[in-house]
């Protein structure tokens, strides 16, 4: 079902936010299928590979939308793990704890 772990914790986190009540599941599926069609427009050629992209794009635009975050501190988290990333040696979980910036 998932490709990849991270998908998986996507999933994960839009039930544990429709569930906290941050949005209606008819928002969501909304929200996920406006990425879709964004993605389509774009040239996707909605093979399935990039399923749960559109489905972080559809979480993070209702975070926001919501005020459960805003863009910059998104941004701050995506970079933060991107350091993290590369900053962890190979076969080696990353954690935000790898991130050379990190406090």
């Amino acid at each position: 079902m998932f490709r990849e772990p991270w998908e998986a914790q996507a999933f994960a986190m839009a039930l544990a936010l429709h569930k906290r009540g941050v949005f209606t599941w008819p928002e969501w599926a909304t929200a996920l299928s406006a990425e879709i069609r964004r993605a389509q427009a774009a040239g996707d050629p909605d093979t399935g590979q990039t399923y749960y992209h559109h489905w972080l794009a559809a979480l993070e635009r209702l975070v926001v939308q919501h005020g459960v975050t805003t863009p910059p501190l998104l941004d701050a988290r995506r970079a933060a793990w991107d350091r993290a990333a590369r900053a962890t040696p190979h076969g080696k979980p990353i954690t935000l704890a790898n991130d050379p910036e990190g406090a």
